[in-house]
């Protein structure tokens, strides 16, 4: 009490500015100083009370990993080093490492360093977690530079010995770097709820909690918030928002002016009023903020005390109040919990397998499953992908085409070509060339240890460690700081000075330096860490191994949990294309996911309850219950469906091995009937007396068309199984001379064909020339064709291409090693075509086909620049096509444009800008789709698809 009154009498005597209104205060209590210097001591009190010192109060810099007895080891300093030490002693021991010198050595000096950072209780930690999560049966792997780490290897948190790798350590951790350690877990997405489950089940709340991700304003979320403030209907808003591809918010207007497949909504612009401006002034702003998709963090007991946490959207989860790159300078270490759709898809194939045949399969076995499977490498060579990990894109079927991949290097290589940093250098040629015959070219002599196995080409951030180490004569560590470096403008200058300096004191002529800087810089800070490679390889070569032996159980998979970027009527035309039958829904047969079942051809793959929109858990869990059925009204009766429910089965033929001799009208028929029965008769409910209903009789009502079949199934299990949308459009296509997918592959480069199919991706991504190339892939039921756009041909076949589900295209053949791309000239809407066949014959397509190419929709403006000859691609020829760039990535935002959009909507700035792209160092072309890998499709209302997947 003294020490506040004292505080307060100072407070009186000597604030700042003060000394007014000190008096005044004293006056109005009538003057009793003691009083109010008692009052102003104890408000001083609480203000010291709620200063908080960044270090001792929050941690600030100073990592807090769970305490040793957390993590099973003694108390005190050496308790967890001395654990991890036996640990990974019995884990070498295990993996038949412990007489293997190399790899003991690895292991001593990793854990040398690891001990002198006091990060055991980390390494302790996670490989805690991963024992838990594989005795929970879910299916984890390591991924990123972690998986380059022999103490990870011994502890099972890694699966690939990293030296047979060369994985380098300090690409992950070393005593050089202050960051902290960074161990990513990929598991299946289905489950890695679970998984979070179990690790607060172990360390408990107080050490455990989400990682906190702001959202922020881009054009689709700022054009539907912003319509609906404004009274737009809720329709007309969702129109306006997909419409859009996913760009900045303050990009809207110049989009809306420029982009041809926007004209249509250019034209109606004006009615909207200020929704475009309104919504361009949201761009970036906060939106909310959301559960990370993959951050975890353990820390100690103090967590609570250090940070706050408030509970997620459901309220399962204690989520901190920082986002990811917040949370490592507060000493909290992330780990990257990663649902990956494949893992899930893969661990269903497994289960499949057991429960038809009995056969366990350990996928991480290689006794069970090994990595170098002659068949599985056929279907690689053969660029038939689909359904595996990593390797199904558009990009990677044409990469691996011209590599043809012999081994699980060739794999690693592949994996990490496909990156923005390789592709925009030109890496994916060189090492093409490279690999089949062309000679090596190094640097110099010293840098052939480190570029050997890659035939001189530079992939990998492990080969700009080693080249840095071995020129300057620095030891890797710092090497792996200066590569950090290169991807900091502001450092690149002092980097590139010394290197120079110590490479050419130790003998390096001027030439060799040019050559190797100008790698090393272009490449350097975009390219690919070969531990992640190698990380993605195996289950790459773990999905091609089921694919080659057991199809149908990994088609299961892959319809079950949708992983990839294929639409499963996508997969559902591979698995035809390989012999696997896709069997329909069936109310005795379908369980509540998709099944394996034996059939007269082999084994085949079952539509799942599930899969049908419109029928919830519960009615799926009654259906699958009470199988078998004998009749409708006994479907009715013990299934208890909802009428909707009902009209879904039977439009579906869920419900033809019980309609007899009636038709699908009548079915639908009877259970309208059966609905007012059970709506009007008393005791609804209860269980009927007779146990075999009769079964329904036909009506006279004709059996539904198969075009209407092939409908009820696109809009309720988005697969065409009655019927392949394009056979009812093969006489048609015969007519007008087109060619298929499987046809397309003879033909030479520079042939004028006709392709067409359903449309089954769509993409514009970043491309390093900074032009806008449209990538479409069309399933004709033969397999897939690839067609690009290019900008010249944008006004004339972009609004078609964005706006048709069915495509026939007129383009020159290209060719690719021993795949063909179409270079796209004319598109038509090949239900259009159609129509005008079936109305006016024949004579009526052919005519549609030699007229010239209908203008988009009118811009409301009246005046349109012409196209800069600068901005028309080069002449068609077999290096005219760039490839096929992999999805961007999106953790990292744009750099902002200089220029403003115009005041109006439809003014259109200069064709010819192009942004800065941070990915991958190169001007890009202002309208690149941003989305992530795995959502680069069209919308299923026009026959194309989105996919939820992710490639990783």
């Amino acid at each position: 009490d003294r020490r506040r009154l004292d505080a307060g009498e100072r407070w009186l005597k000597d604030g700042p500015g003060m000394l007014a209104a000190a008096e005044r205060i004293v006056a109005a209590a009538g003057g009793d100083r003691r009083r109010v210097a008692r009052l102003i001591g104890d408000t001083v009190a609480v203000a010291d009370a709620c200063v908080i010192d960044p270090v001792a109060g929050l941690g600030l810099g100073v990592p807090h990993f769970p305490e040793p007895e957390a993590v099973g080891a003694r108390p005190g300093a050496d308790g967890a080093a001395h654990l991890l030490r036996q640990r990974c002693e019995a884990g070498m021991t295990a993996r038949g490492l412990d007489r293997d010198r190399r790899a003991t050595d690895r292991l001593d000096r990793e854990l040398g360093i690891i001990d002198r950072l006091g990060h055991a209780p980390y390494f302790l930690a996670v490989g805690q977690i991963v024992a838990d999560i594989r005795a929970l049966g879910v299916r984890v792997a390591a991924r990123g530079s972690g998986a380059g780490s022999m103490v990870d290897y011994a502890l099972f948190i890694a699966t690939a010995n990293p030296l047979d790798h060369g994985l380098l350590f300090e690409r992950f951790l070393s005593e050089r770097r202050a960051s902290l350690p960074d161990i990513d877990l990929d598991v299946e997405s289905a489950r890695r709820l679970e998984v979070y489950d179990r690790i607060i089940e172990r360390y408990g709340r107080e050490r455990v909690a989400v990682t906190g991700m702001p959202e922020t304003y881009r054009a689709r979320h700022a054009l539907r918030d912003t319509g609906l403030a404004l009274g737009i209907a809720p329709g007309a808003v969702d129109r306006i928002a997909k419409s859009f591809p996913h760009i900045r918010a303050c990009d809207i207007r110049s989009a809306l002016a420029e982009l041809p497949e926007l004209r249509g909504l250019a034209a109606d612009a004006g009615r909207f009023g200020p929704l475009w401006e309104l919504a361009e002034g949201l761009d970036r702003l906060p939106r909310g903020l959301a559960m990370h998709p993959c951050g975890v963090i353990v820390s100690d007991a103090t967590l609570l005390d250090r940070l706050p946490v408030q509970p997620t959207a459901q309220g399962a989860y204690p989520m901190v109040q920082a986002d990811k790159e917040d949370v490592e300078d507060l000493g909290l270490v992330k780990l990257d919990i990663l649902g990956v759709r494949m893992q899930s898809a893969m661990a269903h194939a497994v289960g499949e397998i057991r429960r038809t045949t009995g056969r366990a399969i350990d996928l991480d076995n290689p006794d069970h499953v090994p990595l170098d499977d002659g068949r599985a490498f056929e279907l690689i060579r053969a660029s038939d992908t689909i359904g595996m990990f990593q390797l199904e894109s558009p990009g990677q079927q044409d990469l691996i085409g011209r590599l043809q991949p012999r081994d699980i290097q060739d794999v690693i290589a592949d994996i990490s070509l496909f990156r923005p940093g390789p592709v925009s250098g030109g890496m994916p040629a060189l090492y093409v060339a490279a690999r089949h015959g062309a000679a090596p070219a190094y640097p110099h002599p010293d840098l052939e240890p480190v570029l050997r196995d890659t035939y001189g080409v530079t992939i990998w951030h492990e080969q700009i460690i080693g080249i840095l180490a071995v020129m300057t004569g620095c030891d890797r560590a710092l090497a792996e700081v200066a590569r950090r470096a290169l991807a900091d403008e502001r450092r690149l200058p002092g980097i590139e000075r010394w290197f120079r300096e110590t490479a050419g004191a130790r003998g390096y002529p001027p030439a060799v330096l040019d050559e190797v800087w100008g790698v090393v810089r272009s490449f350097g800070a975009y390219g690919f860490c070969r531990a992640h490679a190698v990380a993605f390889a195996v289950p790459a070569l773990q999905s091609a191994y089921l694919k080659a032996h057991h199809p149908a159980a990994l088609y299961a998979g892959l319809l079950e949990h949708d992983p990839g970027m294929w639409p499963r009527r996508v997969i559902v035309a591979d698995a035809r294309r390989h012999r696997v039958p896709v069997l329909p829904v069936d109310v005795n047969a379908s369980r509540p996911s998709y099944a394996v079942e034996r059939t007269g051809n082999g084994w085949g793959v079952r539509i799942s309850l599930a899969s049908v929109k419109g029928v919830s858990a519960d009615e799926v869990a009654r259906i699958a219950a009470a199988q078998p059925y004998t009749s409708l009204p006994d479907f009715w009766d013990r299934a208890r469906p909802t009428l909707p429910t009902a009209e879904n089965l039977i439009r579906l033929g869920a419900l033809d091995p019980l309609k007899g001799r009636a038709s699908r009208r009548d079915l639908l028929l009877q259970a309208t009937e059966l609905h007012r029965q059970a709506r009007t008769r008393p005791g609804a409910g209860q269980l009927p007396l007779d146990a075999s209903p009769a079964p329904a009789e036909p009506s006279g009502l004709r059996e539904t068309t198969v075009r209407e079949r092939v409908g009820a199934e696109l809009g309720l299990i988005e697969i065409d199984l009655t019927r392949h949308l394009m056979e009812d459009h093969h006489r048609l296509l015969r007519e007008t001379g087109a060619t298929d997918a499987a046809r397309l592959r003879a033909l030479p480069p520079g042939r004028k064909v006709l392709v067409a199919g359903v449309r089954a991706a769509t993409q514009t991504p970043p491309v390093a020339s900074g032009k806008r190339i449209i990538f479409v892939t069309l399933e004709d039921g033969s397999g897939l064709v690839d067609v690009a756009f290019f900008e010249d041909s944008h006004e004339a076949c972009a609004y078609t291409v964005f706006h048709s589900g069915i495509l026939l295209v007129r383009g020159t053949v290209e060719a690719r090693g021993p795949r063909r791309t179409v270079v796209g000239e004319r598109v038509w809407d090949l239900e259009e075509l159609a129509e005008a066949r079936r109305t006016d014959g024949p004579q009526a397509v052919l005519d549609l086909l030699g007229r010239a190419p209908a203008p988009t929709p009118a811009q409301p403006t009246a005046q349109q620049p012409a196209s800069s000859p600068t901005d028309r691609p080069p002449a068609s020829g077999a290096n005219r096509l760039p490839a096929r760039p992999p999805s961007p990535r999106t953790d990292r935002p744009p750099s902002p444009r200089t220029d403003r959009p115009a005041s109006s909507p439809t003014d259109r700035p200069p064709a010819s800008r192009t942004v800065p792209d941070g990915t991958a160092g190169a001007r890009l072309h202002p309208w690149s789709d941003l989305r992530p890998a795995g959502t680069p499709t069209a919308d299923l209302t026009r026959l194309g698809h989105r996919s939820p997947g992710s490639a990783g």
